[in-house]
């Protein structure tokens, strides 16, 4: 037990956080990266990497999740009931209920998992609040870079998004410990979702089934299927599928878009109808021969200011599940289709071993010409869109703009350097790193494995600059 601002807190053995393989492709990594992996690296050090807490002030810790579940195992799905107080400076600023659960996909092979849990009152009852200042809200992520050992792959990129004013989770450093078991560096993040703080468009009710109340909000992504997605794999009741098959398919992939908002639940059909046509109309007029045209082409149905930024801020991390997964896309109330927002970029900025991610020397939208047997492909939008010189004067325009300011070398760098300079003397790197020992051992899909945090950081700001390089004289070149 501990103790905060004179509270006494209670706490439970340590929660078994391991969950059974449901893909059999993710058991199969799960042995190679354990196969290449050191054993602390996958088991948390019974000292729970905090020997030197007592040694930093209050000011210059990070802000302490501190998660109760009163006995209870966390699983992926459905949420169990618990209770957390957060901490910053070692006063508390929030204590409540909540109900959480193990997110992600391919990361649930790792053992320290990545939780999000919804926000409840006394009743369980959801409940919208603000924790660490965010806007009011009641769905929330805890992500756990694992694999990713700069530990600042999403928070840099979310970060570099909301500075060219395009809406990312917000998103802080902070420490998690489960039942008095120190889980190490987390980033605390906002769930993509409608919201006046977050996706903000129209909330499109059951009975909005006709004319402009039809037209928004939509929000859909290109995705594998998780969740509360209902029925086995993609089906009609949360997805519709691309009329256009993906280029260079090997085995007849095929492009789907699931529904997020209104969700695969709630969604009426004549919803569906409506924003599967939409994007059927895009897409015919993105293939067709009049695609440039100012009338007949794509501009009627996108924002292409939102698909220049989305496909800068992939190709700037080379992405390696760009435009092909964790992709959202939405729609408002008599608007047209925007890209974003971005999400998950933890195999971005050469952390990626596989089809061309750790390079930093070629187009991320070319994916499929390298893998063209993977089961996620990229659809023909990117590559068509490359063949309108409009288009490709307005990416050009708009990577120098942002080269001048928000994406040069010294903006990125600084931001790696305030991480660095926080975690380090936060003690939250050294307390991560004590806990999971993936430091100089292989974690699936590492392109770079570093024997210090110093020696992923400098990989991390070389890859960066050699990568800015490239794009100035391949976007030049389009």
């Amino acid at each position: 037990m501990f103790y905060i601002r004179g509270k006494r807190i209670v706490t439970f053995p340590t929660i078994d956080s391991s969950s059974p393989m449901r893909y059999c492709f993710l058991f199969y990594v799960f042995l190679i990266s354990f196969a290449c992996s050191t054993e602390d690296a996958t088991v948390p050090d019974e000292n729970n990497g905090k020997e030197e807490e007592n040694l930093i002030p209050p000011e210059s810790k990070l802000p302490q999740f501190i998660i109760n579940t009163e006995g209870g195992t966390i699983v992926d799905e459905p949420k169990i009931d618990a209770s957390f107080i957060v901490t910053k400076a070692d006063l508390v600023t929030y204590e409540g209920k909540l109900g959480i659960e193990i997110r992600g996909a391919s990361s649930q092979m790792f053992p320290k998992k990545s939780y999000g849990f919804e926000t409840r009152d006394e009743a369980n009852e959801d409940l919208d609040v603000s924790l660490l200042d965010y806007p009011e809200e009641e769905d929330w992520v805890l992500y756990a870079p694992y694999s990713d050992k700069s530990l600042m792959r999403n928070m840099l990129i979310y970060d570099l998004s909301r500075a060219i004013q395009r809406y990312a989770s917000r998103t802080q450093f902070v420490e998690v410990t489960i039942n008095d078991a120190y889980q190490g560096l987390y980033v605390f993040m906002e769930k993509l979702k409608r919201d006046s703080g977050r996706i903000d468009i129209n909330k499109l009710k059951d009975d909005e089934n006709s004319g402009e109340d039809l037209t928004g909000g939509y929000i859909l992504k290109i995705d594998k299927t998780a969740g509360s997605n209902l029925g086995e794999g993609y089906n009609d009741q949360n997805s519709f599928v691309s009329q256009y098959d993906p280029p260079m398919a090997s085995f007849d992939q095929k492009i789907y878009f699931l529904y997020e908002e209104p969700d695969a639940e709630d969604i009426t059909a004549e919803q569906k109808t409506y924003i599967s046509n939409y994007i059927g109309a895009f897409e015919t007029a993105l293939a067709s021969d009049d695609f440039t045209d100012p009338d007949l082409g794509y501009t009627a149905y996108i924002d292409v200011d939102s698909f220049i930024d989305f496909f800068l801020l992939n190709e700037i991390s080379n992405n390696v599940d760009g435009y092909r997964l964790s992709t959202f896309m939405h729609k408002d109330k008599n608007g047209k289709l925007k890209m974003g927002p971005i999400w998950d970029f933890n195999l971005a900025f050469g952390n990626a071993d596989y089809c061309g991610g750790g390079e930093t020397n070629v187009w991320a939208y070319k994916f499929n010409e390298r893998c063209s047997n993977d089961t996620w492909l990229i659809p023909f939008w990117w590559s068509r869109l490359m063949e309108d010189p409009q288009f490709v004067s307005k990416l050009r325009a708009r990577w120098q703009a942002l080269r001048a300011d928000t994406f040069s070398n010294d903006q990125i760098l600084d931001k790696i350097n305030a991480y660095s300079l926080l975690l380090n003397e936060s003690g939250a790197a050294n307390a991560n790193f004590s806990t999971w020992g993936v430091l100089g051992s292989y974690v699936w899909p590492n392109n770079f494995v570093g024997n210090t945090y110093e020696s992923e950081l400098n990989y991390l700001s070389n890859w960066i600059e050699n990568r800015l390089s490239w794009m100035d004289g391949a976007i030049n070149n389009l």
